[in-house]
């Protein structure tokens, strides 16, 4: 009985054996290889995805004829019967792309690549090509004008922090290629750490992305992705652009290669920037606002069979000078500090005219480095998939504020941070796409050889784990999930003293003489729960309407519990408070979307309400005279309060079906921040209604004509007329001067394009002409830090603080190769 048994096993499987059928192929797109299509054996449990050279491999067993289905986001479904002759086939596919912008897939905030309409959080795309039309002199500056609801306060032409919906700070959080960006970004003249000419797409998510990214996620998710660029094997490309700008003089270049040999792909870039002061009618050349910035960075990626793995380094280099907006009362010229010891803000030497216009980096300014090293990796697992991002971070900061003493730094610190996130894309069940994931961070702060210690050396460790699902019920897409975040922050006791040589400040142990506690032992445990749930109802293929309600959360930074000194380079004294208690948000959001025949439309509203929302406040005595601790600088002290936030995006984007090279494109942002702490209300009036660094309402109208063929040696060049208004700002935090009123403007800007071609029709290069303020209008963003660099009650000409850039004309090259 046992032999016969055995027989009839092993009978059964070489049937079995024999019965297998073995489909391989490529799947492409206009002949470009597709990665993380599913492929399907209908009727079957039969499925795979392909890789990223669009090969696919199934078995399957028994019938001969078969019906395969491909589909992937962004691309149109397509189903297939086909014939197995023999045991294998090789069935190749060129899918067709669906035209929509609803189609675009996005990778931030929603745990794997989704289409943008299945995603009921409102996410905006910027494109390489769109940031190159809208020439600036930093990414952030290009993606604000790309992106309603996106703003920046800035500090010059060098430094832009970003705002989503009148939030900011630590609040928006910036990642290069999926990782977190750390590098001091509490300070107001800390900028992005990024090389602007390696990145090919910036995706932003507008709205608490805590579920995703825990804490410093509240407002939404900057996400800067650089270029992977497609290639054949043994196959090298390149560019090289230039760029010039009038108005501050900037020259930039940069350098980039890509080089594929088998399952390996390697990326290189080089990029450098330098610029003198910037200008505008009012103020002349502004002094201290020169500078200059180096970039290098370096990718080997392998994709294989169980996936993919790539390993990157950067480095960012900034020399960048420090204004402070001192003037000759009369002339209104700007004046130099000399003196450290001794130093009168008011009778301080002219600048000479030499010194305005001069590339070279003076005394007072900053060094900023930024080193990123890290892996993210891909491992297919049948069904499922894990994704694993390690990264480490070294930002180190110097702010020269001595004259007396060039090369002795008044701030001196140097940041480390251990970066981990871990993702697992679960088998989908019954239709539900489910992530779990766990990430966080590890991170010290220290001190080096400063004089000024606005912030004590902290140690922070950070960790968090989530769930999200998603799952389809026809025209609706319903997703969500949940998330629970611990932070512990902690630092020993910081002592600071006099040194007797130089008088100025330093580190000491606690027994040094005249040692002075300035930052008193600190360790405390913050936690935080966030969720998330929406939904996308498809009414057709090219009209939906989303709507999400989600709940965020940010622990306070460190300089929000823990500052107590001066910022050389903020020029700015901030005081902190250990007691305060994380925020946490609830955010609703609706929006209705339609791709219409011959226009685009969007509208978009949300309402957020905070609990312990962290803003700055200037301080004062009880005559409200502003408190000075340091001469020449502004004190701000940290308060907390409830708040609120309100308001729409509206686009309306024309694109006439008869009119094909024609687009009018315009877009309104609107946003109101209410302070609700009552005591301050009954106590201050309408002094205290608002909050600040809010954005006044601004519309931008763009109108573009763009060739839909050859002329002569231009390819499908382009010209563009926009203007950009800003109402007047009377919305602001008016208590204790800590804003003023804004006056509104208009700023009108022009444009050329176009790809430059050979005789042979080949892409010689690209080129891109702007001038932006045309008409040279003096005007003061809202959020311009520099409109409070005063120290004057009035002035000759009536204008007090430091204008925004003149007209600036612009010149950037690209070249393929």
């Amino acid at each position: 009985m046992k032999s016969i048994l055995t027989i009839f096993l092993s009978i059964l499987m070489l049937t079995v054996v024999a019965q297998k059928k073995t489909i391989i192929g490529k799947i492409t797109s206009n002949q470009q290889p597709l990665e993380n299509i599913n492929v399907k054996i209908m009727s079957t449990n039969q499925s795979t995805k392909s890789n990223s050279l669009g090969d696919y491999q199934l078995n399957t067993f028994g019938k001969a004829d078969v019906v395969i289905q491909f589909s992937g986001i962004g691309y149109q479904s397509a189903k297939v019967k086909v014939s197995i002759i023999g045991d294998s086939l090789r069935y190749n596919i060129d899918l067709k792309t669906q035209a929509a912008d609803l189609n675009d897939v996005v990778i931030t905030g929603v745990n794997r690549a989704t289409a943008l309409r299945k995603s009921p959080v409102p996410i905006a795309v910027l494109s390489k090509k769109t940031m190159d039309q809208n020439v600036n002199t930093n990414l952030i500056d290009a993606i604000v004008k790309g992106i309603p609801g996106v703003t920046a306060v800035t500090t010059g032409p060098n430094v832009s922090k970003p705002f989503i919906r009148g939030l900011g700070y630590n609040r928006v959080l910036t990642l290069y290629d999926g990782l977190r960006q750390e590098g001091q970004q509490w300070g107001d003249e800390h900028g992005i750490e990024v090389d602007e000419y390696g990145i090919s797409r910036a995706e932003v998510v507008k709205g608490p992305a805590s579920l995703t990214y825990g804490s410093d996620a509240l407002a939404g998710v900057i996400n800067m992705i650089p270029l992977n660029p497609i290639l054949e094997d043994g196959e090298l490309q390149g560019d090289f652009t230039t760029n010039y700008q009038s108005n501050n003089g900037l020259i930039a270049s940069s350098l980039g290669l890509a080089y594929r040999k088998s399952d390996w792909k390697y990326t290189f870039r080089a990029s450098g920037k330098t610029a003198h002061n910037y200008q505008n009618k009012v103020d002349g050349l502004v002094y201290g606002t020169a500078f200059r910035e180096y970039n290098l960075s370096a990718s080997a990626r392998v994709d294989k069979s169980w996936g993919y793995s790539k390993t990157a380094i950067t480095y960012y280099d900034n020399l960048m000078e420090i204004p402070d907006g001192s003037r000759d009362s009369l002339s209104r010229k700007f004046t130099r500090q000399i003196l450290d010891n001794g130093d009168d803000i008011k009778n301080r030497p002219i600048v000479p005219d030499d010194q305005l216009n001069s590339y070279a980096i003076n005394p007072l300014h900053q060094h900023i480095q930024h080193f990123r090293f890290y892996n993210t990796s891909n491992f297919k697992l049948g069904n499922s998939d894990l994704n694993v991002l390690i990264g480490g971070q070294q930002s180190i900061r110097r702010e020269y504020n001595h004259p007396t003493a060039p090369d002795q730094a008044g701030l001196f610190v140097m940041l480390n941070t251990l970066n981990y996130d871990i993702k697992y894309n679960l088998p989908d069940f019954s239709g539900i796409e489910s992530t779990i994931g766990i990430n966080g961070m590890f991170q010290s702060n220290r001190s080096k050889d400063a004089t000024d210690f606005p912030i004590p050396d902290y140690n922070l460790f950070d960790v968090g784990a989530f769930f999200f699902a998603r799952k389809s019920f026809g025209k609706i897409d319903v997703s969500g999930g949940f998330r629970a975040d611990r932070r512990n922050m902690e630092w020993k006791n910081f002592y600071v003293a006099s040194n007797p040589q130089t008088g100025f400040g330093e580190k000491v142990s606690e027994d040094a003489a005249a040692s002075n506690l300035q930052f008193p032992a600190f360790e405390k445990k913050y936690y935080g729960l966030s969720g998330s749930l929406g939904l996308t109802y498809n009414i057709s293929e090219k009209l939906l309407i989303k709507a999400n309600i989600s709940r965020g959360y940010r622990a306070p930074n460190i300089t929000e519990i823990g500052s107590n000194g001066l910022d050389p380079g903020a020029h700015i004294v901030y005081l902190g408070n250990r007691t305060f208690k994380p925020e946490f948000n609830l955010q609703q959001d609706l929006g209705v979307i339609a791709y219409l025949r011959d226009a685009d439309l969007s509208v978009e509203v949300f309402n957020n309400h905070i609990q312990n929302y962290i803003y700055q406040s200037r301080l004062t005595d009880e005559n409200g005279n502003p408190v000075v601790l340091v001469p020449g600088n502004l004190t701000y002290q940290y308060q907390q309060s409830k708040a609120q936030l309100y308001g729409a995006e509206v686009s309306i984007n024309l694109h006439p079906s008869q009119l094909k090279w024609l687009s009018f494109n315009n877009s309104m942002a609107y946003v109101v921040g209410l302070n609700k702490n009552q005591d301050l209300l009954d106590l201050h009036g309408s002094e205290a209604k608002y909050l600040p660094f809010i954005p006044p309402l601004q519309i931008r109208s763009e109108l573009k004509a763009t060739a839909q063929k050859y002329i002569g040696f231009l390819n499908k060049p382009y010209v563009k007329v926009d203007a950009s208004i800003f109402a007047d700002q009377d919305k602001f935090y008016a208590l204790d001067n800590t804003e003023t009123y804004t006056k509104g403007y208009t700023l009108f800007n022009a444009g050329f394009g176009s790809a430059i071609l050979s005789g042979k029709g080949k892409v010689l290069m690209n080129i891109f002409i702007q001038v932006d303020n045309v008409f040279n209008v003096a005007y003061q963003s809202h959020l311009n830090r520099l409109k409070y660099f005063e120290y004057y009650n009035s002035s000759p000409n009536g204008r007090s603080g430091i204008y925004n850039m003149g007209r600036n004309f612009s010149f950037k090259m690209i070249i393929p190769f």
